[in-house]
């Protein structure tokens, strides 16, 4: 791999995950927490909203969560040196082509490495010279592989060069945040928003749109291609401006006089579709309306002026519409609804009450990665987020490396001490009491069976079930082990449900009617992850669940309290998703909540 000084945060994320991949492919027992470690700094820089270059010549590399000690220092020896021995060292024993073919979906390191062994695939151009050789049938023929193998390398080559590379929404929030920031030093500016997907807060976002209210637009933007960390201008106009940053990063800017910037902020927020629906619907109202950026104006009458609008309320009640949220504006029947005064009341960030899926550092002796935090760091960060409960949902024991009465043990000795640290707590001087709920995220196995026994069961106050593995599952079948799973008394959540990771996998396949129709019935709940790498269930699936008055829940899989303050994109998908409070549990009181899961 191509290691130097300048390396961007993505490029060292890739680098970290590399060394990760190069350790599960030397496939030693003492490996298994490197792995976990560099996976969770990558991750961690990968979403930084400030470059781990700058990061480091501050000296704050050590101030990332996830990244430790070991880890900064060798790329302290990269920012410095423009390489790392270490690193070099472990990269050394696998082929660049490995790293290459990883990112395929259901190519892991040992099947990638296994792959290039036999094919002799060398770089550059791995992908293309696998994709080759598997429409020549030769990886059918190898020992391990077969037909269906094959056609599933082929689906996973096709569906990795149609996939477009978005920013995630955090990413996106916090690079659109430095540059509103800078903008806002600007005593010209009146007021500035985002626009378009990220105003609407989809799960990815393309380029970056900002819009700025100003009465001196050209001193606007003279001073945003001055932003510090522009790469090089691509446009500069006398009201918009685009600019590239740090990961090819594109930046629009639109300035706009203030009486007329409420349809400014309509026209470039809304979708492609809710536009068009949003001009057809004008047009039925008379065709000679014409709507801009700039206002309305009847184009047929000659005598008619445009009609400014400083805010968008105005815009749409011009139309006899009610303002339609940002999130909605997808053409997803909002429009009708705002006709008929219909849309619904948002659930909104003040109205959560607790987080119902944090990672402590407790050891459950799991196969998946533990929480960085401990008990009295959740309770003091959920204590500034006032929230009245939190559950602490860290992943079950190791299913294959415990007996029953070892994870008994682990499950038992972890109940006591969490109700221990409740009464301690209860008991302390607090301006607030918040509990916190003892729970585990269970893994789903074959035939839907769950690792833990229900004698470990009967320690928790409540489960949550994922899918973690057989994500190629045949939809019927995976169906049904969901089901299976959710039948526990004891299980009250299903948790990441599609088991989606945005810009890596897609979610699996499900027949979601009969889930909902299942959790409905059973008073099962489905999670809204606020991961951002997640954020799942979907928007589109939310409003589904919605339309059964299925009980969501939503939680961070926070695995550091700094993640907890992710609670914002689960309210975003819900937002999205057309939820209200009344369809989140988690809005629910601490007293109510309680008698819910008795």
């Amino acid at each position: 791999m191509n290691i130097r000084k300048d390396m961007d945060n993505v490029e060292i994320a890739n680098l970290l995950r590399a060394v990760a991949a190069s350790y599960q492919i030397e496939d030693r027992e003492e490996n298994k927490f490197k792995i976990i470690a560099y996976e969770r700094a990558a991750d961690a820089i990968e979403h930084l909203s400030s470059e781990a270059k700058d990061l480091f010549d501050e000296d704050k590399l050590d101030e990332i969560p996830g990244v430790g000690k070991s880890i900064s220092t060798y790329l302290s020896e990269i920012f410095t040196f423009g390489k790392s021995k270490h690193f070099e060292k472990i990269l050394s024993k696998v082929p660049d082509s490995v790293f290459e073919l990883i990112p395929l979906e259901g190519i892991g390191p040992k099947l990638a490495y296994k792959l290039v062994k036999l094919l002799k695939i060398n770089s550059p151009n791995a992908v293309n010279k696998l994709k080759i050789l598997a429409e020549q049938g030769k990886i059918q023929n190898l020992e391990g592989f077969g037909e269906d193998s094959q056609k599933s390398i082929i689906k996973a080559i096709n569906d990795y060069k149609s996939m477009t590379k978005r920013h995630l929404l955090n990413y996106a929030e916090d690079v659109a945040g430095l540059i509103t920031d800078w903008m806002k030093n600007n005593k010209n500016i009146i007021r500035i928003d985002t626009l378009g997907s990220l105003r609407r807060k989809d799960s990815t976002v393309g380029d970056i749109d900002i819009a700025c209210s100003t009465y001196k637009p050209k001193e606007i933007i003279k001073h945003f291609i001055n932003y510090p960390n522009s790469i090089r201008t691509l446009e500069e106009g006398d009201r918009k401006a685009s600019i590239i940053i740090p990961g090819n990063i594109q930046v629009d800017i639109r300035a706009q006089e203030p009486e007329s910037y409420g349809s400014l902020l309509q026209h470039f927020t809304g979708s492609k579709h809710h536009n068009i629906k949003l001009r057809e619907y004008a047009r039925s109202l008379d065709p000679g309306l014409s709507l801009s950026e700039y206002g309305i104006k009847n184009i047929k009458n000659k005598n008619s002026k445009i009609i400014k609008y400083s805010d968008e309320e105005r815009f749409y009640n011009f139309l006899g519409l009610d303002w339609i949220p940002p999130e909605l504006r997808e053409d997803n029947g909002e429009i009708e609804a705002s006709l008929q005064h219909r849309l619904p009341n948002l659930v909104k960030l003040s109205d959560i009450k607790g987080d119902l899926q944090i990672h402590s550092n407790f050891n459950t002796e799991t196969s998946h990665d533990l929480g960085l935090s401990n008990f009295d760091e959740i309770i003091n960060k959920s204590n500034k987020l006032g929230y009245q409960y939190v559950a602490l949902t860290d992943h079950n024991p190791s299913f294959g490396k415990h007996s029953e009465n070892q994870i008994i043990d682990i499950i038992k000795r972890r109940k006591e001490t969490i109700e221990q640290f409740n009464y301690s707590y209860s008991k302390g001087n607090h301006s607030r009491v918040i509990r916190m709920f003892n729970s585990l995220e269970i893994d789903i196995l074959k035939d839907g069976k769950l690792p833990i026994s229900d004698r470990s069961m009967e320690y928790l106050d409540f489960a949550l079930v994922s899918i973690h593995s057989g994500f190629r599952t045949e939809k019927r079948q995976l169906t049904s082990n969901v089901i299976e799973a959710l039948k526990h008394p004891k299980v009250k959540i299903f948790a990441h449900p599609t088991g989606r990771k945005l810009n890596e996998r897609e979610g699996v396949e499900l027949d979601w009617e009969e889930i909902f129709c299942f959790c409905k019935d059973n008073n099962k709940w489905i999670e809204i992850n606020g991961d951002p790498m997640r954020m799942d269930l979907p928007d589109y699936l939310v409003k589904d669940a919605v339309k059964y008055n299925i009980n969501l829940t939503m939680g961070t899989d926070a695995h550091h309290v700094d993640h907890m303050a992710n609670i914002k994109y689960s309210v975003d998908v819900a937002r999205r998703g057309w939820a209200e409070k009344m369809n989140i549990i988690n809005t629910r009181s601490l007293e109510d909540f309680e008698k819910m899961i008795l």
